[in-house]
């Protein structure tokens, strides 16, 4: 199932869950007369019954009303009246790890610096902001205090059962889906935080794009080997190939986050885990000579085979103006 967070207008301000079906959304909860809750967080918490349910009633409408030239307007509406939010618009946590070893490699070059010998023995991660999350064919706010913005082809995986101390072996069964993922940064403020060994903080935390919708993992299943999915990943601004890869590439698996990011403490439905960028997947990568870094105006496109794409656009700082950051070589 490709699962999504929408508004509509005959819903109002109201988000709701949904899932895809061809051209349309079916409204979770009117599609199961209200036996399962109208909220995807809620809806997680339920535990992977409540999507084995739907995803039964989901095969029933479609072979009910695959003849009819009407479906019920309350079930199901056109998805381009939709406008799709974040799958999980406030995450109950977000963990972003630095699984692809590429893009560690290339990262650490670039700094003159070799790759830690601890990045080969855990896998690490940072915290991001829950409150900043934003989904497909939105504006971006660039943050007034940057003049190095940068996006980071990534996936992620959403956690669909409360666990603590997962195995390995165990953690496939915890994620409830998969997602595109873009961790917006901003290179020239991180750069400076980071000094202090702390971070990444403001440099990170003003946005961060996920969607366009929660894909399970039944509909990756052909696609899933060795512990990794094999996924086509692509990354354009304003048109432009800039990176192709795959998630193949992933050092560490999404098994081995889980169960690192669970030692000691419990994951919670809704949370999100994310992959980190994948080899190539940012402008700090490829470097501004190949492309400058992101201003208002730039299209970003990530695409990934059976997830989607999530597009955004660049826009003025919420201030409305100017950047204030000092020039590049300013410290």
């Amino acid at each position: 199932m490709r699962l999504v967070t929408y508004r509509h207008p005959r819903t109002g301000e109201q988000a709701r869950a949904g899932v895809v079906q061809g051209d349309r959304i079916l409204d979770v909860a009117r599609l199961t007369d209200d036996a399962l809750p109208n909220d995807m967080l809620a809806l997680l918490t339920r535990g992977p019954d409540a999507l084995t349910q739907l995803k039964g009633a989901t095969t029933t409408f479609a072979r009910q009303f695959a003849e009819a030239a009407e479906v019920p307007p309350d079930v199901a509406l056109a998805r381009w009246e939709a406008t799709l939010l974040a799958p999980i618009p406030r995450p109950p946590a977000f963990r972003d790890f630095y699984a692809f070893e590429q893009h560690v490699v290339t990262a650490y070059t670039r700094r003159g610096r070799p790759v830690p010998a601890t990045w080969y023995r855990l896998p690490v991660f940072y915290y991001g902001h829950t409150g900043t999350f934003f989904g497909p064919e939105v504006a971006i706010p660039k943050p007034a205090e940057t003049r190095e913005l940068d996006f980071e082809l990534e996936i992620a995986c959403i956690i669909g059962r409360t666990g603590r101390d997962i195995a390995v072996e165990e953690a496939e069964g915890y994620i409830a889906g998969y997602a595109i993922l873009n961790d917006w940064s901003a290179r020239d403020v991180q750069r400076e935080e980071m000094t202090v060994g702390l971070g990444p903080a403001k440099g990170k935390d003003f946005a961060t794009s996920l969607g366009p919708w929660l894909v399970t993992p039944d509909e990756l299943a052909a696609r899933q080997r060795d512990g990794r999915l094999h996924l086509g990943m692509v990354a354009r601004v304003n048109g432009e190939t800039l990176t192709e890869a795959n998630t193949a590439t992933m050092h560490w698996t999404f098994a081995e986050m889980i169960a690192r990011a669970s030692a000691d403490v419990p994951l919670e439905p809704g949370d999100i885990i994310g992959s980190g960028t994948v080899g190539g997947g940012c402008i700090l990568e490829l470097g501004p000579e190949r492309h400058p870094w992101l201003e208002p105006g730039d299209e970003v496109e990530l695409d990934v085979e059976r997830l989607g794409r999530l597009r955004n656009t660049i826009a003025l700082p919420e201030n409305g103006g100017e950047t204030d950051a000092a020039p590049p070589d300013g410290g």
